[in-house]
């Protein structure tokens, strides 16, 4: 699989987990916001149901609370004389938990905070007879269970219903022992609805609020990734291409080296065949190398060869593969070039070297001079050779008898026509 396709793949697979991970944390904030929203409902019912439970026991503890039966008092008519006559002819009437539990209620539904309803199975009170919803609720708590919850809509409103039963204590049994109530009996329960109307619009605003910062944070997220992606994969690009250059970069000399070399010959004899052009192939040696190292000592040698190899590349031209070959040896590969061409180019490269002078650190002028072999084929010729390698191998005879007839000079090999 090529690598762009596997910098795709990854980007997908990141995106994907990124995108996962950031729904599954809208998703639980959505639930953890929900969870918190009915908690705090659950707990404010909780609390107004004990509030007003602790108020009836206070009451019940009394066996009643006495007011002054003033205008607009009216006297409990399910209580067995509710009125007492004071000394100074006062007239009290009794406040009864029941009663009080509903005048309280009532007190709260006018001032819109919340309401709540007494109410049992058998009411004395038609007033506490239960719907459908504490029906159930009695029901269930004979059955064991402590609480009842609904939600509902009311004229546009949303109204959280909470029950609880209400257990006889011994405080109770003085209005209700002759009900056949013992200790511990559930005789009713309390019913509280809260309108959370503006509690559930703000948190759709929150729930809209946290999904539109997840969204922008998500995008922000990605873009950030596919960024951060993009600049990973091209510093790697970078390193793989600067991996590459060294693998196939002469240290010293910065040229191509010789396994470049052999790489490019196999892809230019290949096409030369294919297209029936010529191909030529230059081998040049610096002269008397040796005597440089031996003289001046390897450190200059070095010199030698690297100016040299930067002689070389400014001769050269695009199309041209230029390498060191080994030790003092350099090797070209001309492609579409004719033996005269690579005649004219290798002497434009011996005459350049020669004419070159060679500054040492400690200012010692040098002069150098360069031996070239050429061998130059067509397309017929390098087919019928055993492979591409024949022509640097022609080429090497060549700049052997460069050297041999005196060096600093050109010498063509000249093929037979029965190349193999």
């Amino acid at each position: 699989m090529e690598l762009k396709s596997l910098w795709k793949q990854f980007i997908r697979r990141i995106t994907v987990i990124i995108s996962l991970f950031t729904i599954g944390m809208i998703l639980g904030l959505f639930i953890k916001n929900n969870q918190l929203l009915k908690r705090e409902v659950e707990s404010r019912a909780r609390s107004h149901f004990d509030n007003i439970l602790l108020t009836r026991r206070w009451n019940a503890n009394y066996h009643g609370l006495y007011v002054e039966k003033t205008e607009g008092v009216t006297s409990n008519p399910y209580l067995h004389s509710p009125d007492i006559v004071s000394s100074d002819g006062t007239v009290y009437t009794k406040k009864n938990p029941a009663l009080m539990t509903r005048e309280i209620s009532e007190l709260a539904t006018t001032d819109s905070l919340y309401s709540f309803h007494i109410t049992s199975l058998n009411p004395i009170n038609p007033d506490n007879q239960a719907d459908d919803f504490e029906t159930n609720a009695l029901r269930s708590f004979e059955k064991g269970e402590v609480e009842a919850i609904q939600k509902f809509k009311e004229d546009g409103k949303t109204i959280y219903r909470y029950m609880a039963p209400l257990v006889v204590e011994v405080s109770c049994l003085n209005c209700h022992a002759e009900q056949g109530y013992q200790e511990g009996d559930i005789r009713g329960g309390i019913s509280v609805n809260i309108d959370i109307t503006e509690i559930e619009g703000a948190q759709r605003w929150n729930n809209i609020l946290i999904f539109i910062l997840s969204t922008l944070s998500l995008s922000v997220l990605l873009i950030l990734t596919y960024l951060f992606i993009r600049q990973l994969m091209k510093k790697i690009d970078e390193n793989q291409s600067a991996i590459k250059a060294l693998a196939v970069t002469d240290e010293l000399t910065q040229l191509h080296n010789r396994r470049f070399f052999f790489e490019k010959l196999s892809q230019e004899h290949s096409r030369t065949i294919r297209h029936k052009r010529n191909m030529a192939c230059i081998m040049m040696d610096i002269d008397f190398f040796k005597k440089f190292n031996d003289t001046y000592g390897h450190q200059v040698g070095d010199l030698v060869l690297k100016r040299v190899a930067q002689v070389l590349q400014e001769k050269a031209r695009t199309t041209d593969t230029l390498a060191r070959y080994g030790g003092e040896e350099f090797i070209v590969l001309l492609p579409e070039t004719d033996v005269p061409g690579a005649e004219i180019f290798a002497e434009k490269m011996r005459d350049a070297v020669e004419t070159e002078v060679i500054t040492t650190d400690d200012n010692q002028k040098l002069k150098v001079a360069i031996s070239l072999g050429v061998c130059g084929l067509n397309s017929k010729e390098l087919s019928n050779c055993e492979d591409e390698t024949v022509i640097v191998k022609y080429a090497d005879q060549a700049l052997y008898q460069a050297k041999e007839m005196g060096r600093n000079q050109v010498q063509t090999y000249h093929p037979s026509s029965d190349i193999s």
